[in-house]
């Protein structure tokens, strides 16, 4: 509880911080392209063309709203993978500051995670320009999003304070996340079903072991398919979450004099 009580007051004290820095990276980004903060939308758009043509043209996929169903995925997905990714190196790629000044660590990956978020939400935009011609109603069944989202933040930021407690003192950790991050990719259904592509009970239980497909399935089932999401999974992963982001933090807190000296 100390660890949790200590992370909540230094987001209220850091507060203005985290926002500012995020802005000065999003801002720095796209100070020299030509087209902005729109190269945020491309990169998912051009990825959700390549995999369309493949697997619904030319594997006919015939799974419901299939640009839709690819395209929210992998907004998800490109949350969390530039959130790993980046965690393996921050704090060396935050040298410059921490050796300087005293910030918390966790503040750092938070202010890290709010570009992500904020890219994430600028292409989520197409979500619903995509729904459009499908005339992809909307319920309140959409109200789900926001437990699910909040459950998956969490647990991103759990994984980001391992891996960047890891990354400080395993110098190749990054090439070791880039295979792992390719091969969780083709598992997590992000152009395909986990549920409904192995038999039952299987299917359900692979999608519910595996959380990238647990919260993209979910996220769909709000988004698409105007059903209820899992409760009873969401807590279960909510739980694991909130274990991995006390625990995560702690090990961050313990060792933050040991990063200024190894880096």
């Amino acid at each position: 509880m100390k660890t949790l009580r200590c992370l909540i007051n230094d987001i209220k004290k850091y507060r203005k911080y985290i926002i500012y820095s995020a802005r000065v990276a999003l801002q720095a980004e796209v100070t020299n392209a030509y087209l902005d903060w729109f190269w945020w939308i491309l990169e998912p758009v051009c990825s959700m063309l390549i995999y369309f043509i493949i697997f619904g043209y030319v594997f006919k996929n015939t799974e419901q709203y299939y640009l839709v169903f690819i395209y929210s995925a992998l907004t998800m997905w490109f949350f969390f993978s530039r959130t790993i990714n980046a965690s393996v190196k921050l704090i060396k790629a935050s040298k410059g500051i921490i050796t300087k000044v005293y910030i918390p660590k966790t503040v750092i990956l938070l202010s890290n995670m709010l570009i992500f978020l904020f890219k994430m939400f600028i292409s989520s935009i197409v979500v619903v320009v995509l729904m459009m011609p499908y005339r992809v109603s909307i319920d309140y069944h959409l109200l789900g999003l926001i437990p699910v989202l909040g459950v998956f933040f969490i647990f991103c930021y759990g994984i980001g304070c391992y891996l960047m407690h890891i990354g400080v003192f395993i110098e190749d950790m990054s090439y070791v996340i880039d295979i792992l991050l390719q091969m969780l990719f083709y598992f997590t259904g992000i152009f395909y079903s986990v549920g409904k592509s192995f038999p039952a009970p299987l299917g359900q239980i692979f999608e519910t072991v595996n959380p990238l497909a647990f919260f993209i399935a979910q996220m769909r089932n709000a988004l698409m398919y105007k059903t209820d999401i899992s409760l009873k999974g969401l807590a279960v992963w909510f739980g694991i979450s909130v274990v991995l982001a006390i625990n995560g933090s702690c090990i961050v807190y313990k060792n933050e004099n040991t990063y200024v000296k190894v880096i």
